[in-house]
């Protein structure tokens, strides 16, 4: 078991100066390359390459105690930075699910994304309606329900495309099998088969890891403050972390959706609502006696 402990503290240390140290220092480094050089010379890199040079002499000519207390004091402000950025991660994740504080501006945000989508459906039904159908004529239906769907799988609710992946798992859940999946995903969770587990579980830890990636974007737009390239760098880590969690919540989403139509009646039957041995998915009857029983009269 010691042989154990001390591998699992090895990992957990690499992965420590991994996701938090490493990052960290850069943005360290950048503050304090940054603070120097201003706006007015954040790209003269004979001045950078001064400032780099002055610093390494000046910490070649401090005693050993010295040059240990200014390693420890760039180390510890890594470190603080890269807890700073786990701190923040909930507000990256509310912000890309459409959690937004700002009620107006999410309720304008969601009209629009509404009125968008009402627009597509009804632009599809109108194609549905042509007579006689062939194959152009089911290309075409077939464009436009790709589009209604790119938006959003069902009516919009959510001021973000992330927002209206999860918001549309539960109106589906509610809507076609009578689900509400506030209070009926943890006990389905429980029933889940461990395939079925181990695949969500990877796919809310993809979620979870681009959530990170993005919330490293926050620090270098503060620096850009101080010194304006720090700006497109964020720029880029942040879109980078958005796409990354924006492909994990569609297969989330995908995989949770699966998992009520694949697995309700097996919650049903543990909380005998639906007979033992019943194929196909929940309807909405069942679901409805599901949600009664686990909402519990809340």
């Amino acid at each position: 078991m010691g042989g154990f402990f001390q591998e699992l503290a090895k990992k957990l240390a690499e992965r420590w100066v991994a996701l938090l140290l490493v990052p960290g220092a850069l943005v360290v480094v950048g503050a304090l390359l940054g603070a120097r050089l201003g706006h007015a010379h954040a790209l003269d890199w004979t001045a950078a390459a001064r400032h780099v040079s002055d610093a390494v002499t000046w910490f070649g000519r401090r005693s050993g105690g010295a040059q240990a207390a200014v390693v420890a004091g760039v180390l510890g402000a890594a470190a603080a930075v890269g807890l700073v950025v786990q701190a923040v991660a909930g507000v990256t994740r509310r912000v890309f699910l459409g959690e937004w504080p700002v009620r107006p501006l999410a309720r304008w945000r969601t009209r629009r994304r509404r009125s968008r989508w009402l627009r597509l459906v009804a632009r599809r039904h109108e194609l549905e309606a042509v007579r006689p159908r062939g194959e152009p004529e089911q290309r075409a239906v077939d464009a436009a329900a790709a589009r209604v769907n790119a938006l959003a799988p069902a009516e919009p609710g959510r001021p973000t495309w992330m927002g209206d992946r999860v918001h549309a798992l539960e109106s589906a859940a509610r809507d076609r099998s009578g689900l509400d999946l506030t209070f009926a995903w943890p006990r389905l969770w429980l029933v889940l088969p461990e395939t079925a587990r181990t695949e969500i579980t990877a796919a809310h830890a993809a979620f979870a890891a681009g959530v990170a990636v993005a919330s490293w974007a926050w620090p270098p737009v503060v620096l850009g403050v101080l010194w304006w390239p720090a700006l497109p760098v964020g720029l880029v880590v942040g879109l980078a972390g958005w796409a990354r969690s924006r492909a994990a919540i569609a297969d989330l989403t995908a995989l949770a959706e699966a998992a009520v139509d694949l697995h309700g009646r097996d919650l049903g039957a543990a909380l005998g609502v639906v007979e033992e041995g019943a194929a196909g998915p929940l309807t909405p009857e069942e679901g409805d006696a599901i949600t009664a029983l686990v909402r519990k009269g809340r």
